[in-house]
């Protein structure tokens, strides 16, 4: 099977598979995934691929996926919950660190025939997840930022959508992409290589940014299981605090 071909399929399958959380699960679904791609993200990135002719890292697709996490939390929730994404697997990410350099610390034994092996990924964590982590950071919580600060410059128009939705994770991810590139790679491979490496990078994930459009429409229509919709939750607490107001308006009178 072609490297194109998996990249396909691997697009098809994160992105469908947030959905699939959302709708199971609601929005601790995407808690979940959100998680779960900054983890496997750190140690896809490492192994690099060539994509339709160009050098490019394995991690590219599942973490640029995590950006339609906070985009359709930010939808449906508010960017309080978009917050609350990011700082989970902020925190997840610092406990991987230091689990996995524990993880090392142990003298293997006789018997053990795996401790090479993890050295070799697990080695390059470190530097990795420092560098992921301070891209994380700064990309997420300018994607959230600049998410609502499209959503009230444009309303809140289902027409819009497509706008907050790109404008706002094609820069976050630029700015992620030069943060983390720079800081995990510089100096590890030749210039040239390491330049491939940060263009393509950003390019594939503009890719990903670009097909997650008419998921995030498809996450706005969904209704997760067991779940009340956020919109009519929120019009229910406007209304009980309308109600409680005037309880003790008449109790006042």
């Amino acid at each position: 099977m072609s490297n194109e071909l998996i990249f396909v399929i691997t697009v098809l399958f994160y992105l469908g598979s947030v959905l699939a959380l959302y709708k199971v699960f609601g929005k601790n679904g995407l808690f979940a995934f959100a998680i779960f791609g900054t983890l496997l993200g750190n140690i896809a990135v490492c192994k690099c691929v060539d994509l339709f002719g160009l050098s490019t890292t394995a991690g590219n697709v599942l973490y640029a996926s995590t950006f339609l996490v906070t985009d359709i939390l930010s939808e449906k929730y508010g960017k309080k919950e978009a917050a609350k994404a990011v700082a989970y697997s902020f925190t997840i990410m610092v406990l991987w660190l230091a689990g996995t350099q524990m993880i090392l610390a142990f003298t293997p034994n006789a018997n053990d025939y795996i401790h090479d092996s993890l050295q070799v990924v697990f080695g390059l964590v470190p530097r990795i997840t420092i560098a992921s982590l301070i891209g994380f950071v700064c990309s997420q919580n300018i994607d959230v930022f600049l998410y609502h600060f499209i959503w009230k410059k444009t309303g809140d128009d289902n027409k819009m959508l497509w706008l907050r939705n790109n404008g706002s994770t094609l820069t976050s991810q630029a700015i992620d992409t030069i943060i983390f590139t720079t800081l995990a790679f510089w100096g590890t491979y030749p210039t040239n290589v390491f330049f491939s490496i940060l263009i393509t990078t950003y390019l594939f994930k503009a890719v990903v940014a670009l097909l997650d459009t008419p998921f995030i429409y498809v996450a706005r229509k969904i209704k997760p299981m067991g779940e009340e919709d956020p919109k009519r939750m929120q019009g229910k607490k406007t209304e009980s605090r309308q109600e409680s107001h005037h309880e003790l308006d008449a109790v006042n009178s």
